[in-house]
């Protein structure tokens, strides 16, 4: 798993790129990014599937925010990043969010 941020210099915002390795997506033929930015609607952002296995999705988040987001397989498993920038207790469940520092 990796997180990329490229700051922009016209506007107030960063775009944040998430990837997922085949082996991090444990087989999974679909992947979700899923979090304050849409949210939670565990749907409305797919990830790209690659040619190796793995998943992408490069998304423009607004600056001075911590985000909050994890993403969700096809067969509903949640996961998170390792290389967030932090993690928070999820209020509903037993678990925590990754965040993003933008």
């Amino acid at each position: 798993m990796s997180i990329s941020k490229n700051f922009l210099k016209t506007r107030p915002s960063c775009k944040v790129k998430f990837h997922l390795s085949e082996s991090e997506a444990h087989g999974a033929s679909e992947m979700y990014l899923v979090g304050d930015f849409n949210k939670w609607d565990d749907t409305s952002h797919p990830m790209k599937k690659m040619k190796d296995g793995g998943f992408s999705l490069e998304i423009e988040l607004p600056l001075g925010q911590d985000i909050q987001f994890r993403y969700r397989s096809n067969e509903n498993v949640w996961l998170n990043d390792p290389e967030a920038d932090a993690y928070v207790p999820c209020p509903y469940t037993d678990a925590e969010n990754s965040v993003v520092k933008v």
